[in-house]
C-alpha cells in the first residue's frame, strides 16, 4: 500500500499505533523513505527496565511528530468509545449488514455525544 500511494519519492510519514514499535517495522519504513510516527510503546517489562523503543530521537524531535500523536489519539477515541459505552467489543449481532448497521447506529450516537462541543459557546 505504501508503494501505490505515493505519486513522488517525496518523504511521507505513516502513523501506526504502539504494537508496531517493533525494530523490524520502522527500519522497512525508512528504507522505503517513510517516516515512521509510531506510538512509543513504554511498557515495562518484568524485570523492571521499560522495554526498548525502535522510534529514536531522528523520528521525535520534530514537531510533526508530537501532532502526528495527538490526531491518531483523536481518530482512536471513537473506537475506544464505541468498545466500551456501546458495547460492541463483541456484537450480538450475525452477518455484515446488521453489524454494519449496529456500528452505524454507534458512530450516530458519538457524534450527537459531540455536537455541544464542537458548536461555538454562545
Amino acid at each position: 500500500m505504501l508503494e501505490s500511494q505515493r505519486p513522488g519519492r517525496r518523504r511521507i510519514t505513516l502513523g501506526a499505533d504502539k504494537a508496531y514499535d517493533v525494530e523490524e517495522f520502522v527500519n522497512t519504513l525508512r528504507q522505503r523513505r517513510v517516516t515512521p510516527h509510531v506510538a512509543i510503546d513504554g511498557h515495562v517489562r518484568k524485570s523492571g527496565k521499560p522495554r526498548k523503543t525502535a522510534v529514536d530521537r531522528r523520528t521525535t524531535r520534530h514537531p510533526g511528530y508530537a501532532i502526528s500523536q495527538v490526531i491518531r489519539k483523536r481518530i482512536e477515541e471513537p473506537f475506544g468509545w464505541i468498545k466500551t459505552v456501546a458495547q460492541l467489543r463483541k456484537t450480538r449481532h450475525l452477518g455484515t449488514a446488521r453489524v454494519g448497521w449496529l456500528f452505524t447506529l454507534a458512530v450516530t450516537a458519538y457524534n450527537l455525544l459531540r455536537i455541544p462541543k464542537l458548536l461555538p459557546a454562545e
